[in-house]
């Protein structure tokens, strides 16, 4: 077999993200009175807006399972639904989840509510319960979705595009959060079990970096309304190419921050691409911003950011030359 033929693709793992974009689309023109954010949807309620986001876990959940490990995948849940309001600039309030399952089981279900009970304290949001379902005929092992809540005064919700001469402020990840796991675990899997050590850190297995929970960014609303912030995007499913969501221009990344050890290991184990694999994961970078030049410095200091590029006239994203 070839180095060509031997590579994997996110799509041929199982996921194909230009479909699910048309799926996805299709649903909120069927809706037809949808508030359109990119991440969340807002229900005009007066003087505010109500904004609201749903989101799951994902096939990571096959991981915590392989380990019999899910204390994690809750704040996985929560954070993969506050980040995609915080990029609307939306202020995370409540919380939901839906947790189906194929049998109950009091273990699993209460690691599950611990990680939602941490995700939801760091989150500064309140937890209001949820649905377990049982549904053997449905699902073989478990889901866990849920919906997050949000409320925003109507002129502080961010413009949702950036302009050409605006600077790009990039935030670290945790590592691989709650996307592309389909074509990580294809990956890691080819020669190893998850409860392998990971040759990075042999102190952790490659399980247990694969679960490292999604990054909570609710800290950054305010510092980034404080600094006239345009745009954000949440980089999830799809990569670096969700940077477009912050509209039609050219995103040129020519600084960006450090992936962490576990996307080389899944790089080298699946033999992917470099434009695969920026297309697919955030690479160490799980949430940008993009706002005028000037102020770009400001707010990096008033965090952990760092800028990592500018956006241009044009289209397309480029991360250090590499066409996406």
């Amino acid at each position: 077999m070839s180095d060509d033929e031997d590579r994997l693709t996110y799509s041929e793992a199982g996921v194909d993200i230009e479909e699910s974009e048309a799926a996805t689309a299709a649903l909120l023109d069927a809706v037809g009175n949808v508030v359109d954010t990119e991440y969340a949807g807002l229900l005009d309620i007066g003087d505010r807006f109500l904004g609201l986001a749903t989101d799951g876990v994902g096939t990571k959940l096959l991981v915590a399972e392989a380990l019999g490990d899910y204390s994690t995948v809750g704040i996985d849940c929560m954070a993969m639904n506050a980040n995609d309001l915080v990029a609307a600039g939306v202020e995370p309030v409540a919380f939901v989840d839906y947790l189906a399952v194929d049998e109950p089981s009091e273990k699993f279900a209460e690691q599950v509510g611990d990680g939602l009970a941490a995700g939801a304290e760091e989150a500064g949001v309140a937890l209001l319960g949820g649905e377990t379902a049982v549904m053997p005929d449905v699902i073989d092992g478990l889901d866990l979705a849920g919906t997050c809540a949000g409320l925003t005064p109507k002129d502080a919700t961010f413009d949702g595009d950036a302009e050409p001469g605006d600077a790009l402020v990039g935030f670290p990840s945790s590592g691989v959060h709650s996307n592309g796991l389909t074509l990580a675990r294809e990956a890691v899997t080819r020669e190893h079990e998850y409860d392998d050590p990971f040759p990075p850190n042999p102190g952790r297995t490659i399980g247990e970096e694969l679960l490292e929970p999604t990054r909570l960014y609710t800290y950054l609303l305010d510092p980034m309304r404080e600094h006239g912030v345009r745009a954000a995007a949440h980089v999830t499913g799809g990569g670096w190419t969700n940077l477009e969501r912050m509209g039609e221009h050219r995103y040129e990344i020519t600084d960006p921050l450090p992936a962490q050890d576990i996307f080389e290991f899944v790089q080298q184990e699946g033999n992917v691409t470099d434009e695969e694999m920026h297309r697919t994961f955030n690479m160490g970078t799980g949430f940008v911003a993009a706002l005028p030049a000037e102020r770009a410095e400001a707010l990096a200091d008033a965090t952990d950011g760092q800028v990592i590029g500018t956006v241009e006239a044009g289209d397309g994203v480029a991360v250090r030359g590499l066409e996406l």
